[in-house]
């Protein structure tokens, strides 16, 4: 799996946040294996919009869609909770 650089104002969220090194585990762990545990990775609903989220951290997660096959592209990070 290969996962498309990030936008800047993805990393400036990052940096801000205190997630860059998280993001860099995860997204590292993700390309290795998307469907590890720890990852949660799920499609979000509606499901026709095929878009899915990967765990950051307990609080933050990745949304992404497929872009081609086996290469993703990250289109939000955000607070889960919100």
């Amino acid at each position: 799996m290969q996962i498309e650089p990030l936008r800047p104002k993805f990393r400036k969220y990052l940096t801000r946040h205190g997630l860059s090194e998280k993001y860099a585990k995860q997204s590292a762990l993700f390309c290795v294996d998307p469907k590890y545990p720890s990852l949660n990775t799920e499609i979000l609903k509606p499901r026709e919009f095929k878009l899915y989220s990967f765990r950051i951290d307990r609080k933050y997660r990745a949304v992404f869609y497929f872009k081609l096959p086996g290469v993703i592209e990250v289109v939000d990070i955000n607070s889960h909770y919100q």
